[in-house]
């Protein structure tokens, strides 16, 4: 990987996306223990969007409040007086406590306060997802729908799939959404796959490996839908013909000698060509011509196929507002059912590790469009509004999820953790998150070289 290999255009549309999108999340999430700390009269003595170590992008105080805008984005936060948090103020904790202060109020208020941003991240999913469902509807490829059948690569050869199987279910539950297949695959941690081959209903077994190659892959399917190899249109830019060309319309029905029934299979055999003269067979109308292409760096011939929805019957469901609010409901709830069972498949899958699922702000940046695609923005943001939730929720000094552990410990026991003990969980909490973003991050920088 070289300087001249990255794509810095793509990658600042990714980035901007990002921090958009963390910043509304952010912004959100903070106002969600701001509104309660007020509501319970705790005084607040910052509301920050990302970090500010040593200095502030934007501050302004109003009241007893600054609010500003950090120049460090991996988060934000809300400091209220009286309560041990990643500031760490030791000189305040060693006064006596003040009636304005979280560590004076009552249990349960404190528990609402440290539950306020989870529950806006979970609402504001839901709301986000429902919104995505009115505006846009939803379009998915059935995967009964799939009726050229399967073209595989080397992973699904390996487990015993070949060209032209119809993919019917995992573990024996029938597949919805085609391209949903390798991720039930993970999260079912699967060991059968359900096909049917020349007419014929079969279960084959997922062989050892096979769910840790998938997460590897980062998102290719096990399978691709098979359909013709048509040109649409042709990109005179990239397109670079010896003899012959291509028209739309233009079958391409062989490459390099090799028969194609299936543009999958054409993008599969030529990228081991770049930069290379290859032959193309063509059937244009009745005839059968030869065209002689040079590809470029990429492997493109310089064509564009047909799109698979001409060939392939996608799903289009719309929603009413009102059909749309449960709808989203269920949508954010399957997603956060998915983060839960991740989490749970890192430490007692044999096949998911860490190494390979965990990523940092790079991962991330990456599942953002390469252009701005308002539906997929809106999407990525109601899934990290989600994931937020979740990790936050997790019962870890320095998280919510270790104020709310030791809350309820307070609550049930009568008993409250003293203020040392605190200020040792937080700061070991804050180590550990430390520790993770920077293993996340060094896995991610490791991928990028190592490809």
């Amino acid at each position: 990987m070289t300087l001249l290999a990255i794509d810095f255009g793509t990658i600042g549309i990714k980035a901007v996306q990002l921090i958009l999108s963390l910043g509304i999340l952010v912004v959100l999430h903070e106002f969600g223990h701001f509104l309660p700390a007020k509501i319970f009269k705790c005084r607040i003595e910052k509301f920050f969007l990302f970090f500010d170590p040593w200095f502030a992008l934007v501050k302004k105080k109003i009241g007893d409040t600054v609010y500003g805008i950090g120049w460090l984005p991996l988060g934000g936060y809300v400091k209220i007086s009286g309560m041990i948090d990643e500031s760490m103020d030791k000189e305040q904790m060693s006064q006596p406590a003040q009636p304005w202060e979280f560590r004076s109020k009552p249990a349960w208020q404190r528990l609402i306060i440290m539950v306020g941003g989870v529950t806006v991240n979970v609402i504001l999913g839901f709301f986000i997802f429902s919104m995505i469902l009115w505006k846009w509807g939803e379009e998915y490829l059935p995967a009964k729908n799939v009726k050229y059948g399967i073209y595989v690569d080397s992973l699904g050869k390996r487990m015993g799939l070949q060209d032209g199987d119809k993919i019917l279910g995992v573990n024996g539950k029938p597949a919805d959404n085609f391209y949903k297949i390798s991720t039930d695959m993970i999260l079912n941690e699967a060991r059968t796959v359900d096909i049917e081959r020349n007419g014929q209903a079969m279960s084959l077994p997922v062989p050892a490996g096979t769910i840790s190659t998938i997460i590897r892959r980062k998102g290719d399917p096990v399978a691709y839908p098979r359909f013709p190899a048509v040109v649409d249109s042709v990109n005179l830019k990239i397109a670079h013909f010896e003899s012959g060309y291509l028209q739309r319309g233009d079958q391409i029905i062989g490459f390099n000698g090799t028969p194609i029934t299936s543009f999958y299979q054409l993008a599969d055999l030529k990228r081991a060509f770049k930069n290379q003269s290859v032959t193309l067979s063509v059937l244009r109308g009745a005839d059968t011509v030869q065209v002689r292409a040079k590809t470029d760096d990429d492997a493109s011939i310089g064509f564009f196929n047909v799109p698979e929805e001409k060939y392939l019957d996608y799903t289009q469901k719309n929603y009413t507002f009102l059909e749309s609010l449960p709808a989203g409901v269920k949508k954010g709830w399957n997603t956060l059912v998915m983060n839960v069972t991740n989490l749970r498949l890192i430490f007692t899958s044999k096949e998911v590790k860490a190494s390979e699922s965990l990523g940092s702000f790079i991962t991330i940046g990456k599942m953002f469009g390469s252009s701005w695609d308002w539906e997929r923005f809106w999407s990525m943001t109601a899934l990290l509004s989600i994931i937020l939730a979740f990790m936050n929720i997790l019962p870890i000094p320095a998280l919510d999820g270790g104020h709310v552990l030791f809350t309820l410990y307070e609550m049930i026991s009568g008993r409250k953790p003293s203020d040392k003990f605190m200020e040792y969980a937080q700061m070991g909490g804050m180590v550990l998150l430390l520790a993770l973003m920077v293993y996340a991050m060094g896995l991610d920088i490791s991928r990028l070289f190592h490809k």
